[in-house]
């Protein structure tokens, strides 16, 4: 392709990008949610979307002040004044849903603010409408394109997000379920400043996790920080089940704890989903045989999730090829990678769309959330092996669900652990011994061919590369 087509392709790219940003940001509420949802699909959108929607992380609706007072007036009978010490009025961040202000309590206690955009309830119905009949006009342009059951399935998983109470409750949840992990912070929620449209908690400090520069003033390892990111969300997919589905870069800040390492602040938790334990279960055992290039187990496992198509749905999960006779998963996709993928989005769509339709549907905003980490690693510069840190994760999980099952032995804490341990040490076992074996039979079969004992035909050459 000549300079000149790729020159006008990319002014065509930012200029619809431009577009979507815009009225995103005029229209606000879900739709500046489902660009924020695109942005994490680096490695298959043009870059020209990713650069100019990333804006929606920060960028909202503009409300006047007159808005807010009137907004607390209809939950609480009394204005930001007489329920805070301070109350600024100028936002100091803005979300899908809300605009976030900065307050002191009575006793100055610094507290964040979330105040809901006061028509969104009215307008959400009309906002999930309005998708719907884009998508059928969108599917009978292209038939293929069928997304609008999608939209029907997170109807009213969207629509808890209106319920700033129902996401207090959900941030208590995740603070007590990773309370093990003491570089996790959620903020704590004061629930007398609280209702359906304000939610009022502490104020917490920090820089977005993809603000690699801001990191690194922080005299903080991006490594460390990538390694936290993913065992958090791990725990959540793989042993708690009530998973954050929407981390994107800003719900997730940075700042430098107690221990001078990096501490993780989790915002946003009006969005979550839950898997049954079961399903948890089928997927620790499918990620693990992923890492470990067990095609049975890949094929059973996927069964169990309600998937015949195992290999694609394999290959969806991780958003990267596959390659069976290579243990190793480089977590930054080469150009033909890359390639690999944008082709398999194209040409088996249709395929894609019955793997979607065919696995259990909280599995939706659990790819979102994989899908999602995956961006903000390669963002950091991918310094930790994401799919080998999830896959002890997952058998970790897997342990753990089986220690908790009912029994004697569940009831002691030391069998527990023990059994988790066990499994943990059984998986990477397996794995440095399935490594070691493929680098044996790599050197034998180039020893053979050195000597001139066997010849090697190009897919050979390639694969011993």
């Amino acid at each position: 392709m000549s300079p000149s087509y790729l020159a006008e392709m990319s002014a065509c790219h930012q200029r619809a990008a431009d577009h979507m940003v815009n009225g995103a940001v005029k229209n606000g509420g879900i739709y500046i949610k489902l660009g924020q949802g695109l942005c994490s699909f680096n490695h298959l959108l043009p870059p020209e979307y990713i650069r100019t929607l990333q804006v929606l992380e920060d960028k909202a609706l503009n409300r006047r002040y007159k808005e807010v007072d009137a907004l607390f007036q209809e939950d609480f009978k009394k204005l930001p004044d007489q329920l805070f010490k301070k109350f600024d009025y100028e936002p100091i961040a803005a979300a899908s849903l809300a605009q976030v202000y900065k307050a002191e309590l009575f006793d100055g206690t610094p507290v964040a603010v979330k105040v809901q955009y006061i028509d969104l309830r009215d307008r959400f119905d009309g906002d999930i409408r309005t998708l719907e009949i884009l998508l059928d006009i969108v599917k009978f342009m292209h038939p293929s394109f069928g997304f609008r059951w999608v939209l029907k399935d997170l109807k009213g998983t969207l629509g808890q997000e209106l319920d700033f109470e129902n996401e207090a409750r959900n941030s208590e949840r995740c603070a007590d379920e990773l309370k093990h992990f003491k570089f996790i912070v959620v903020p704590k929620v004061f629930w007398k400043q609280t209702s359906k449209r304000v939610l009022t908690a502490e104020f917490c400090e920090g820089c977005k996790i993809n603000n690699v520069t801001e990191i690194k003033r922080q005299g903080l390892s991006l490594k460390d920080t990538a390694d936290k990111l993913i065992r958090t969300f791990a725990e959540q997919i793989f042993y708690t089940g009530f998973i954050h589905a929407d981390p994107h870069p800003g719900n997730v800040l940075v700042r430098r704890g107690p221990d001078n390492k990096a501490e993780l602040v989790l915002l946003d938790h009006g969005l979550y989903e839950y898997l049954s334990q079961s399903d948890r279960m089928a997927l620790c055992k499918l990620w693990r045989s992923i890492v470990l290039r067990d095609e049975a187990a890949m094929k059973e496992y996927s069964s169990v999730l309600g998937v015949q198509q195992y290999f694609l749905f394999c290959e969806m999960l991780l958003q990267r090829p596959i390659n069976m006779r290579e243990l190793g998963l480089s977590n930054i996709l080469s150009r033909e990678e890359t390639t690999y993928m944008r082709d398999m989005a194209i040409h088996r769509f249709e395929n894609i769309m019955q793997v979607l339709k065919s696995m259990p549907r909280p599995m939706l905003l659990v790819f979102r959330n994989i899908n999602t980490v995956r961006s903000i690693n390669i963002t950091l510069g991918a310094p930790v092996d994401r799919y080998f840190v999830m896959a002890k994760s997952a058998v970790r999980g897997w342990g753990k669900i089986q220690a908790e099952m009912p029994g004697l032995l569940p009831k002691l804490w030391v069998f527990r652990w023990m059994w988790t341990a066990w499994e943990s040490f059984k998986f990477e076992l397996a794995l440095r011994s399935e490594m070691t074996v493929m680098s044996l039979t790599r050197s034998f079969v180039n020893l053979l061919s050195y000597f001139g004992l066997i010849s090697l035909d190009a897919e050979m050459y390639e694969y011993l590369r």
